[in-house]
């Protein structure tokens, strides 16, 4: 069972995934993170990567996660790539996923790419208001992934914010089930009966 979690940015699809896992046990589900797949551009220089619209599809290497979605349903471990956020690149070894009865991937553009869409089970789009967005984004991005205040608002206003409007927002149209807030115990505990009955057919 493939299940895909999208959303925009800060919109609380790591919340969800973490509550949907707590239910399950750990050797029945593997998890793809999309961002863990941006192209690997380590021969640019720093500053250039910086300049990287990282929230373009075209910055992902959705190829690659399409191939590997694929390996694990046909029960073949993958090494999955390891992106470093800090200095924007891609380190030279990656992990290693076996396969599981559940996949979860998760990404703020997955439900763009039809090929990858269609790998999927059940879609769930997370739907969170844009300034609770931002602000976990902030957050974030300073607290784990090393930027600065600037930097974070500068992305946002420059690339997050117009990729939202023009690829995430409109690819809620593919989900199955929307969640409102990020926080919605009811919506996940639906979802994870629905995981549960299908893990035990």
């Amino acid at each position: 069972m493939v299940i895909g979690v999208a959303g925009g940015s800060g919109s609380g699809k790591t919340t969800i995934i973490n509550a949907i896992t707590k239910e399950l046990d750990k050797d029945d589900f593997v998890t793809l993170q999309h961002d863990a797949y941006y192209k690997d551009i380590n021969h640019l220089p720093l500053l250039e990567r910086e300049r990287t619209n990282y929230d373009h599809p075209g910055a992902l290497a959705t190829d690659l996660l399409i191939d590997h979605v694929k390996q694990l349903l046909e029960g073949k471990e993958i090494e999955a790539p390891i992106y470093n956020f800090a200095t924007h690149s891609r380190e030279d070894s990656g992990i290693i996923k076996k396969p599981a009865k559940l996949i979860i991937v998760d990404g703020i553009l997955i439900f763009v790419e039809k090929a990858l869409r269609e790998l999927m089970d059940v879609k769930l789009f997370v739907s969170t208001d844009n300034d609770l967005r931002f602000i976990r984004r902030l957050k974030r991005d300073i607290l784990e992934r090393g930027r600065s205040m600037d930097s974070v608002i500068n992305q946002y206003l420059e690339t997050v914010r117009p990729m939202h409007i023009a690829f995430v927002e409109p690819s809620r149209k593919f989900a199955d089930i929307i969640i409102p807030e990020g926080r919605n115990p009811v919506s996940v505990k639906m979802v994870v009966s629905m995981i549960q009955k299908q893990l035990s057919t």
